[in-house]
């Protein structure tokens, strides 16, 4: 039985995954070396290609993992604000954010993840967020929320 090109993007990414997790891991460089070592035949446009469709976003400290741990600390919120570019409303139960290009997979997980009483749910782009409440209360509510820890 041979392996799949599928089976071998599998396995790099979750590759990726693990080598980022351990932390240590500052340039792609670094992580297109450490591939390389463990038998990954990858190159800079490969490493970058997964980290977008991994939905890896680079901050100031390093790499940050799609929805790696629970975002319910400020603490988390606080590693995805510098990807929050803008928010505005679109009628009473809509609000919308806009991210750097790349950063609305994971600001929209750690939403998710939040488990906020007044969000019901997101949908995500590559730089747009749109969040749904029940209420225009539940609306203010979260635009509250979402500028004290955006800034946006």
């Amino acid at each position: 039985m041979h392996s799949t090109p599928d089976h071998h993007l599998a396995e790099r990414r979750s590759a990726i995954t693990r080598l980022l997790r351990s932390g240590g891991v500052r340039k792609q460089a670094d992580l297109v070396r450490l591939l390389k070592a463990q038998g990954h035949a990858v190159t800079q446009s490969s490493v970058s290609r997964d980290l977008r469709e991994i939905g890896v976003l680079k901050a100031a400290d390093g790499y940050v993992l799609p929805g790696g741990e629970p975002a319910s600390a400020a603490g988390d919120f606080a590693t995805l604000a510098p990807f929050v570019l803008d928010l505005r409303t679109a009628g009473p139960s809509l609000t919308v954010l806009k991210t750097r290009i790349g950063g609305a997979q994971s600001v929209a997980l750690a939403i998710d993840r939040a488990n906020w009483p007044e969000a019901v749910g997101t949908i995500s782009g590559d730089d747009t967020i749109f969040i749904a409440t029940a209420s225009a209360r539940d609306q203010a509510a979260l635009v509250k929320r979402l500028r004290s820890l955006f800034k946006a």
